[in-house]
């Protein structure tokens, strides 16, 4: 840190500027306070953010603007686990910054100039915590191309990243003629050297110079004069003699010159830290020195903070910091010129980094293949408004996406030219595009270098022609499949943007994926992902269930029907008033469940209590509606209405919503819902959970219990041998029912709690909320493998769907779904669709779920739907 400068802002949209906190090629670094916070120290500090503005020489470039967006966006789709959310962003009126919560960290490179190599330990975690982040870049086959050691900071939890694009990891960044922006990499790689595209291979070869960077304290191949480096990055071995003995071949890997035998970031992060970087960080990870440093930025930051709120002007005197000189790249050699001042878009010469150009004497600017060019045509001032059909010669796109190994790449690339915007493509193309699986998995980039044009825009190949429907499976380009990155898909559907996103969706005998939504139900081709019908009478439903080989059954709003698998028809409805005697106005609740062809529901109406004879002399009273509720059960195939037996009402007169908790040969077990319980049967419950078991005949109610300490919404699961599996406060728990005796407890991890388990054969797969998924023998409990899904801890537990194999276990959560192999718990994938929205849309928020069949599993989030090839 250091005080502000003469030209430097003293405010930023709403943020008080109060110190310098660092600064790189293209950004200046502020430590600054929300002027609207609280008073008080917690409230103040709670609201000091760091916040990186652009240097003003080049943010006045249009091309420098639209790619410090771009990056921004990626950043903050990548935000949780290591990379800070953003609170806020500008990039109007002449400012261009964002800023994200304050944290006390260090760069690496400062940790390294202040206590020298990390200890193994550290080193472990710090690259367990990188490659976390990477594997969700890698995992849709874009590059983050943001590592350097000013770009990754270290923080007593854990390391942060700050850069996700080359223009944070830049070594040096300027203006040219003609509106282009040149931006010179730190760290390059054998490919980049040769004049070829960077890919996720090339993040892990930077990853390996950062790793041996972090253990030695130098950098091997990239060190010394810049010409000399590039030559050693090309062809020579790396000197690992100094690492430590359990890194050394890992690090080697990383290293290696093919980009093809370096390994995977899912590969890396395992071998790192098989816990993840958070379990193995927890309780301390950075040596006493280094804590002790962040201490006492820290205190200084409050005391700034506090003299900030206080109207006082900051102190000039934090100028000193305690890891590097206030004027200087911490990174920079000794004895290297002073960075610029902001404009200027100058910095220190970086003897720890490779730069290619501008050795020696002066010369004219001239391309430079190893350095990454960004450029703008002049006739271009924004991002494209429509997707173009065909990816053009040079594509601009964030994050970029690397060439499948089935996609063909030009022998040589092809030269820079200026791409004409198409004319926007209609549904169909676009859905045809989209079904030829080229979407983001094997788009080829066009040239050497990357020429951003304007923002992020998707990626299509293909000829752009309707491909007719033949009816025949599309074929799967996936190959063998790389550790850390999912298969190709077998084919991408997205739902129209005319319509609403859809409110369910379900699986029909492995053949048809059906979509119910606020206007329609429709069905996709579960062999070619080709949209087939739509349904507007089945607007609103839910459940889609086979009804044998002839229809498809949903529930709508207010009647049952029977839907024509081929083109979505009606061939039979029940209207619910009709269907089932002495109860006119039903209303019908979720479908609970299914087995054969019974379906239980639950569903209640109002019937007229008539008020009591009065006494003789006395006023006659009013006759009063109540609401009277049942579990129903019912035959799909005869349509016919097998038993119905009272349930209490639900909160506020309301239809009670049930969990069909298990499915046993005489019994169905069922759980209230809490949202549903009313105030009584709270009370009645006192905090535990409350399940029913009912006569699969004649719906009997044969039981009522609580289980432990399970409470009301605990997750839950039984299964057909007679247990319970559920949890009870940070552990999981088997009980047999209904006894209700103990079978073995599963402890989690403190703070934690489990998410539904699923039974598939002797095991029981597990997850939680710390984002861990696991597997358990179902009879003893014995814990057979626990893994990280890398996700960042907290909110909802992922998901758990098993292959129909049972051998990959898929978790969805709110920021990726991750493969595991059921056996061992090895991590074989993970997926994440960031870049595919509109670069100027709205960032989707909506969780991923995941539906199997056959050899495929559909993976959704909001409107878009991938297939991919499982074991």
């Amino acid at each position: 840190m250091e005080a502000l400068r003469q030209d430097d802002p003293r405010r930023l949209g709403p943020y008080t500027v109060l110190a310098r906190f660092g600064e790189t090629a293209s950004a200046v670094q502020y430590l600054a306070h929300d002027a609207s916070a609280a008073d008080t120290t917690d409230g103040a500090a709670d609201q000091t953010v760091v916040i990186t503005a652009a240097r003003p020489g080049l943010a006045a470039l249009p091309a420098f603007r639209r790619r410090f967006e771009a990056e921004a966006r990626s950043g903050d789709r990548l935000a949780g686990s290591w990379v800070q959310p953003q609170l806020a962003t500008r990039t109007d009126d002449g400012e261009l910054w964002t800023a994200v919560a304050y944290v006390p960290a260090l760069t690496l490179a400062e940790a390294i100039d202040a206590a020298g190599p990390l200890p193994e330990r550290a080193v472990r975690i710090l690259g367990a915590g990188i490659t976390e982040t990477l594997s969700r870049v890698h995992a849709t086959g874009a590059v983050l191309e943001g590592l350097a050691p000013r770009t990754v900071l270290l923080a007593g939890d854990g390391p942060r990243l700050t850069a996700f694009g080359p223009l944070g990891a830049a070594a040096d960044a300027e203006a040219r003629a003609g509106g282009q922006l040149s931006v010179r990499l730190g760290y390059l790689t054998p490919e980049q050297v040769a004049g070829e595209t960077a890919g996720p291979a090339s993040d892990i070869f930077v990853l390996g110079l950062l790793l041996a960077y972090a253990a030695t304290g130098t950098t091997p191949l990239a060190d010394g004069p810049a010409a000399e480096a590039a030559e050693r990055i090309a062809h020579a071995e790396p000197e690992l003699g100094s690492v430590p003995e359990d890194l050394r071949g890992l690090i080697a890997r990383c290293l290696a010159k093919d980009p093809a035998e370096r390994p995977s970031s899912g590969t890396v992060a395992a071998e790192l830290a098989l816990e993840g970087a958070a379990g193995l960080a927890r309780g301390g990870w950075l040596p006493e020195p280094l804590s002790k440093t962040l201490a006492e930025q820290e205190s200084r930051v409050r005391e700034l903070v506090s003299a900030g709120t206080a109207g006082e002007p900051a102190d000039s005197s934090v100028g000193t910091a305690p890891h590097g000189s206030p004027t200087e790249p911490a990174d920079a050699a000794p004895g290297s010129p002073a960075t610029g001042a902001p404009g200027d878009g100058g910095v220190g010469e970086d003897t720890r980094t490779t730069r290619i150009g501008s050795v020696g004497s002066p010369r004219a600017p001239e391309p430079d293949r190893p350095t990454t060019q960004l450029s703008i045509p002049r006739e271009r001032t924004g991002p494209p408004d429509r997707l173009p059909a065909v990816l053009p010669p040079v594509a601009p796109l964030v994050p970029r996406p690397h060439p499948a190994p089935a996609a063909e790449v030009p022998a040589s690339p092809p030269p820079p030219v200026t791409p004409t915007p198409p004319p926007a493509p209609s549904s169909s193309s676009l859905s045809a595009a989209l079904d030829r699986r080229t979407l983001l998995f094997g788009a080829a980039a066009g040239a050497a270098g990357l020429i951003v044009g304007g923002g992020g825009v998707f990626a299509l190949g293909g000829d752009g022609s309707d491909a007719p429907d033949d009816g025949k499976p599309a074929p799967s380009p996936s190959g063998p499949t790389v550790a850390g990155l999912p298969p190709q898909p077998r084919w991408v559907y997205s739902h129209p943007e005319a319509q609403p996103a859809p409110l369910t969706a379900a699986l029909w005998r492995d053949r048809l994926l059906v979509l119910t939504g606020e206007t329609q139900a429709s069905a996709v081709d579960l062999r070619t992902g080709r949209r087939l019908w739509e349904c507007p009478d089945a607007a609103k439903g839910q459940a889609a269930l086979a009804v044998g080989d002839a229809f498809c059954f949903v529930a709508g709003p207010s009647e049952f029907l029977w839907l024509s698998p081929k083109d979505g028809t009606v061939a039979h409805r029940v209207a619910y008033e009709n269907q089932f005697e002495g109860a006119p106005f039903l209303t019908v609740s979720d479908v609970i469940g299914q087995s054969g062809p019974a379906i239980w529901f639950t569903g209640s109406h109002k019937v007229t209590v008539k008020a009591k004879k009065p006494k003789k002399g006395k006023k006659p009273g009013k006759d009063t509606q109540v609401v009277r509720s049942f579990l129903f059960a019912y035959d799909i195939v005869r349509r016919k209405e097998l038993w119905r037996t009272p349930v209490p009402t639900g909160r506020e007169s309301t239809t009670p919503a049930y969990q069909l908790i298990a499915v046993r040969p005489d019994d169905i077990v069922v759980r209230q819902r809490s949202s549903t319980l009313t105030p009584g049967d709270v009370k009645a419950a006192k905090g535990k959970a409350v399940f029913r078991g009912f006569d699969r005949r004649s719906g009997k109610l044969l039981w009522t219990k609580s289980f432990g300490t399970v409470e009301p919404d605990g997750a839950a699961v039984g299964d057909d041998r007679g247990l319970l599996y559920a949890a009870a406060g940070d552990a999981l728990q088997s009980f047999e029912m209904p006894a209700g005796k103990p079978k073995w407890t599963l402890n989690g991890t403190a703070g934690s709690a489990f998410g539904t388990p699923v039974p598939a054969g002797d095991l029981l797969h597990t997850t939680s909320r710390n984002q861990e998924v696991g597997a358990v023998e179902r009879e003893s409990g014995k814990l057979r493998w626990r893994r990280s899904t890398e996700a960042v801890p907290g909110g909802w537990a992922p998901v758990v769907t098993v292959s129909s194999s049972g051998r990959t276990v898929l978790a969805a959560g709110a920021a990726q779904v991750t493969a595991f192999a059921a056996a061992d718990g090895r991590r074989l994938w993970k997926f994440q669709d960031i870049g595919v929205q509109d670069p100027k849309g709205a960032t989707v928020t909506a969780p991923y779920r995941v539906l199997a069949f056959g050899n495929s599993a559909v993976v959704q989030r909001d409107r878009m739907f991938y297939a991919f090839p499982v074991k």
